[in-house]
């Protein structure tokens, strides 16, 4: 049976993007990436790293040694440089699911088609190489830009988890948005469509 070896250094890449294990040299390679404003406004508590941003990155390579995640850095090949990092966490071997998140991207690189092929890539591995039946994804309700690319590269909205963050605007609560994408859906025609939007 297939499934996720944390111990495995997995590269996925294409012609425009390369996803590397994450570690401690691409602290100073994404710091600048970092303090870009409005960067962190989605990300709460530990998961924010404007502030602290090595230890954030410390804290997700630990979390693959303690094997609860499995983050990657993100290479841009067209602009030949490092634009951010994503990460599988909740993997649940016994239910064959994961899910995708902590993904974040520096404004030069957003919009330009670098997210398409991160998520190409990450759905094949998951789907294709490790053979999950589902990845689930998540945002903040009023990430409608996040939302918004989730749907675009082939999830689907599953649900809301009400109140569950503080409002980012100060007042109030906001909900979470649930989203998922399944095996069945990407062989029957996520992967195609995905791939013609690359």
């Amino acid at each position: 049976m297939m499934q996720l070896d944390f111990t495995e250094d997995y590269v996925l890449e294409n012609s425009r993007v390369r996803l590397e294990p994450l570690n401690e040299k691409h602290i100073s390679l994404l710091e600048e990436i970092s303090k870009e404003e409005n960067l962190w406004t989605y990300f709460l508590g530990a998961s924010g790293g404007s502030k602290d941003f090595g230890n954030y990155i410390r804290r997700a390579i630990d979390g693959r040694k303690e094997q609860r995640e499995y983050p990657f850095a993100v290479f841009d090949k067209d602009k030949n440089d490092y634009a951010g990092s994503t990460r599988f966490f909740d993997y649940q071997q016994e239910l064959n699911t994961i899910r995708l998140g902590y993904s974040w991207y520096g404004q030069d690189y957003r919009g330009t088609g670098l997210n398409k092929n991160c998520k190409y890539l990450v759905f094949e591995f998951a789907f294709e190489r490790i053979g999950v039946e589902r990845v689930g994804l998540g945002a903040h309700a009023e990430n409608e830009v996040s939302l918004a690319a989730m749907e675009s590269v082939g999830c689907k909205k599953e649900g809301v988890v009400r109140n569950l963050f503080p409002s980012i605007h100060g007042k109030g609560r906001s909900d979470a948005i649930l989203l998922g994408i399944l095996k069945q859906e990407w062989n029957d025609y996520a992967k195609r469509d995905l791939k013609n939007k690359l």
